[in-house]
């Protein structure tokens, strides 16, 4: 194994063609939808300072940025993690997190460009400007992970091919819709449930508050996709709706590969298909899929993505106990858990200015 954390290369721009239309439209003095009214004023009173609103001062341990307990590796417990040595088991825990947080990055710059994308093509001015404050909201997140692997990690990882296909899917179709559908349904869950694994188990407060303040911008996002999603399948037709949950089917498929992390694996030195094997068959795989499933299933009923091969699927992986959750029920926990380590900091601040040096730290719901 490798014992240096080598700063990773830049990699060149990575370009393809997408097919966006550019719609004017004129209903400035008409919102037609009141929710989506709503939602654009929630996104303007929520916005944030990564700057200001993060503590940057705290010193993370470069050994275990975000302080997670060890058991929440994949392959921990294995005769291979038992043959392992201390620096090598650090390692581990160094790469797979920086690993993650590399692809949160990648995935937010995608994020941006879709929500561009769909400024371009929504034929509303109600929907225009949400989308538009989503741009702001996937820079702000770009830098703060950007930042967050530069100031506090000593390595980063390039975008998994997995990923890069699934963005290269979603935004080069020419539907308009394939962005929405791939960012505020897909990748944006894929992520919410990935953030809420370390924001309910990081013991850093850096990294607890970059997950909870990222997701309560992304339960908004996730419910603007609904919305108009909702409302835009209604009109299609059966065919229509089949090619997109082959689509759905098809990126499920590499989003458990890239939950495998082989790059990781590979830069270490480690057996590759013995990890990847080890992490099918863990606990923490299990976990991220329920968590995952809780959150798309009742959303893929509701947008009508309900067809005999997406259902199926989703059955037998055991997503169908989740069919009737009420999405914005995530929705509100994910915005509330981040006003709570808001209140939890200022909390702090006071005690301390007044001598006491408790630690607050929010639980989740």
């Amino acid at each position: 194994m490798t014992t240096t954390l080598d700063a990773a290369t830049l990699d060149p721009p990575w370009c393809f063609q997408g097919g966006a239309d550019n719609r004017f439209c004129w209903n400035y003095l008409d919102p037609s939808r009141a929710d989506l009214v709503l939602l654009y004023d929630k996104a303007k009173r929520r916005q944030w300072d990564a700057s200001e609103r993060l503590d940057w001062s705290e010193a993370l341990d470069p050994d275990n940025p975000m302080q997670l307990d060890p058991s929440m590796l994949p392959i921990h417990g294995s005769s291979l993690w038992n043959r392992l040595s201390a620096v090598e088991r650090r390692q581990v825990q160094v790469h797979t997190q920086a690993h993650t947080l590399s692809q949160f990055l990648h995935g937010e710059q995608g994020a941006m460009l879709a929500a561009s994308r769909v400024v371009q093509n929504l034929d509303s001015i109600d929907a225009k400007l949400f989308a538009a404050t989503q741009v702001m909201d996937e820079a702000r997140h770009v830098e703060a992970y950007s930042r967050l692997l530069r100031e506090k990690f000593s390595t980063q990882y390039s975008i998994s091919p997995s990923l890069r296909q699934l963005l290269e899917d979603g935004l080069s179709a020419s539907e308009w819709d394939m962005a929405l559908l791939t960012m505020q349904v897909l990748v944006e869950n894929v992520a919410l449930a990935s953030f809420q694994r370390i924001r309910d188990n990081s013991a850093a407060n850096l990294a607890t508050a970059v997950n909870a303040y990222v997701m309560q911008d992304e339960a908004r996002h996730v419910a603007f996709g609904r919305m108009v999603l909702r409302d835009y399948y209604q009109q299609l037709s059966a065919p229509e709706r089949a090619r997109r949950e082959a689509f759905v089917l098809e990126s499920l498929s590499q989003i458990k590969q890239s939950f495998t992390q082989r790059e990781v694996w590979e830069r270490l030195g480690l057996p590759v298909a013995q990890c990847v094997h080890l992490i099918d068959q863990s606990p923490a795989a299990a976990n991220f899929l329920d968590l995952l499933l809780r959150r798309v299933v009742p959303i893929f009923h509701e947008i009508g993505l309900w067809g005999s091969s997406l259902r199926d699927q989703l059955v037998l992986l055991g997503g169908e106990r989740y069919l009737l959750l009420d999405p914005e029920a995530s929705q509100r926990n994910d915005e509330t858990f981040a006003d709570a380590i808001d209140n939890s900091f200022d909390h702090l601040t006071s005690t301390l200015q007044s001598g006491s040096s408790d630690h607050v730290h929010p639980e989740s719901d």
